[in-house]
């Protein structure tokens, strides 16, 4: 590690909060009904939809049109990648998905997982990339966007039923948030060499003087908004680390940017909303304190290099480099990482598979966290908010007062909900890893052997029910059985964890806000972020530490014997 890289980092992570602030006062007014600069279209969009965006809606009124909507995107989904291959704009010709494959890429972005069993430039048509994925990018994006106002909406009004409208939250935040951001970024990365255009592939002759066939496409906008929507499904099969999806430094550091700054910037909408920008600012420091740790902890990994190596008598100064691209460098890699599984992103631009086994461990377990650090666009706010319950309920046990939150006491509803939605998560991982490396026809899947391999499977089923998308690499995941429980694993990573927590919402919002005394325990200081963030360690290590030794920390310490599998 070096002063310089830690420049860059620290460089990048003050223009994402320096962003967050007006960015999270803007989302604000926009919840707010405040901002109107495309209020025609809006009024267009409401009347072709028959929506009467005033009419309230109870939690279960909210999580049904939000479950409807889903079901629509997920099936429209479903048939353009069936039929892709009579559908048009497809100059490559490239046929349509397996059902298997296609109920699993269907899935993966509807949920905002953006998991890919496939490759890009080979198994998805240029119709496919924009009407299809790129599309639910938006879509995801805005669901979550809406189900975090609509979460925040319970704690900023008391005794009421209704927590806003949907179908006006979602139109909203496409309008107003994500699409005007996707046009700078994606015009941004046009400029620095991202394509966009529907030419078909050209072929190339290389200095050795064979064919290299270059796939091209509208590339640059959908990058735009894979990042911004914390989507994180490459355009090209590996991502951002492709010369057109990731072509220089600034590129990568825009990308971090994007995906990155609207769940910063949710954090201070939640402040504004409740009328404490207190409150947002102490959810946002417990955020930006994870992402700092674990980018320090992928450095410090990364940048001590492969023992086995060195061993050989490889120089190590320049820390471990397989998988990775020297136009990056070891810090903005470490960032990307960190930022990308702490914000449910997905995107990545190095291979964790060739990451050093404790490098490659803080993305898993930042997802196993439950992608709250800072969480996915609008997921990461309301996860946060049940962990800031369990951490209340926690300092009311303390000190035997019942606990509250901005002037909602929490009780036994809330806390069995809370702990419901909580527990998706390692049941989901924990259950389908144990089958799958059981299961002949799913360990077959596997590439390595021992720890590493094991790290293969469980990353998958992290990443899926994390609905974060990226994948830890050397697992063959296109097969009937890894297809459907994966997509299985994202569907109940998304709906399963978010019908508590809106139904936890509905409760809350029923309740009167009372007045804070001398005796309330004060939600907006150092001590509030330090419980909370305890209560997200303590969680999470519980839950996943027995799995994380027998995968990562295991292989590290096979390799620092100086062995290997």
């Amino acid at each position: 590690m070096t002063l310089i890289g830690w420049a860059q980092i620290s460089l990048v992570l003050a223009l994402i909060v320096a962003a967050a602030v007006p960015l999270g006062r803007y989302i604000a007014a926009v919840a707010d009904g405040r901002v109107a600069w495309l209020r025609p279209v809006e009024a267009l969009l409401y009347r072709a939809g028959g929506i009467d965006p005033s009419r309230g809606q109870d939690w279960k009124g909210y999580a049904l049109a939000m479950l409807a909507a889903n079901a629509a995107g997920f099936l429209l989904l479903f048939a353009i990648l069936r039929l892709q291959g009579v559908l048009p704009l497809n100059p490559q010709g490239v046929s349509g998905m397996s059902s298997w494959l296609a109920f699993n890429t269907a899935v993966s972005f509807v949920t905002n997982t953006n998991w890919q069993a496939y490759s890009g430039e080979v198994a998805a048509s240029y119709l496919s990339q924009m009407a299809g994925l790129a599309v639910q990018n938006f879509l995801s994006g805005s669901t979550g966007i809406a189900l975090a106002l609509a979460v925040t909406r319970a704690f900023a009004r008391g005794g009421v039923r209704e927590l806003g409208n949907f179908w006006a939250d979602f139109t909203r935040a496409t309008l107003y948030v994500l699409l005007p951001l996707a046009l700078v970024l994606g015009t941004a990365f046009v400029a620095l060499g991202i394509p966009q255009t529907f030419a078909g592939y050209v072929t190339a002759t290389t200095l050795e003087g064979t064919e290299q066939v270059i796939p091209l496409g509208p590339a640059a906008f959908q990058i735009a908004i894979k990042h911004l929507g914390t989507n994180g499904g490459g355009f090209f099969g590996v991502n951002s680390v492709h010369p057109f999806e990731g072509p220089d430094a600034i590129a990568t550091a825009l990308q971090i940017w994007g995906q990155t700054v609207i769940p910063f910037a949710l954090a201070l909408t939640f402040g504004h909303m409740v009328g404490d920008i207190r409150q947002g600012r102490a959810l946002l420091a417990v955020m930006v304190g994870f992402v700092v740790a674990a980018t320090a902890a992928i450095y410090a990994a990364e940048a001590a290099g492969n023992p086995l190596l060195t061993a050989l008598g490889v120089d190590p100064s320049m820390g471990n480099m397989e998988g990775k691209d020297i136009r990056f460098g070891l810090p903005l890699i470490a960032l990307f990482s960190a930022t990308t599984t702490g914000v449910s992103c997905g995107a990545v631009n190095a291979m964790f598979d060739s990451f050093m086994p404790l490098g490659g461990m803080v993305p898993m377990f930042l997802i196993q966290l439950g992608e709250v650090l800072p969480g996915g666009v609008g997921s990461g706010l309301y996860g946060m908010l049940v962990f800031a319950l369990l951490a209340v309920f926690v300092a009311g046990l303390m000190v035997g007062r019942t606990p509250e939150y901005l002037g909602k006491k929490v009780q036994a509803r809330e806390i069995k909900l809370a702990m419901l939605a909580v527990l998706v998560l390692p049941a989901t991982i924990l259950g389908f890893t144990a089958v799958s490396l059981v299961l002949p026809m799913a360990a077959s899947s596997i590439q390595d052997a021992g720890p590493h391999g094991l790290s293969e499977m469980l990353y998958a089923y992290t990443s899926a029910a994390g609905n974060n998308g990226s994948a830890f690499g050397g697992l063959t995941a296109d097969t009937p059985w890894l297809n459907t429980t994966l997509g299985i694993a994202m569907l109940l990573g998304r709906f399963a964890y978010v019908v508590p927590v809106m139904a936890i919402a509905g409760s809350l919002a029923a309740k009167a806000k009372a007045p804070s005394s001398a005796g309330t325990f004060p939600t907006h200081g150092p001590l509030f972020a330090g419980l909370l963030a305890g209560v997200i360690l303590i969680l999470g290590g519980l839950q996943f530490l027995p799995s994380l030794f027998l995968g990562p920390i295991a292989e590290h310490f096979t390799l620092l014997a100086g062995k290997t599998f």
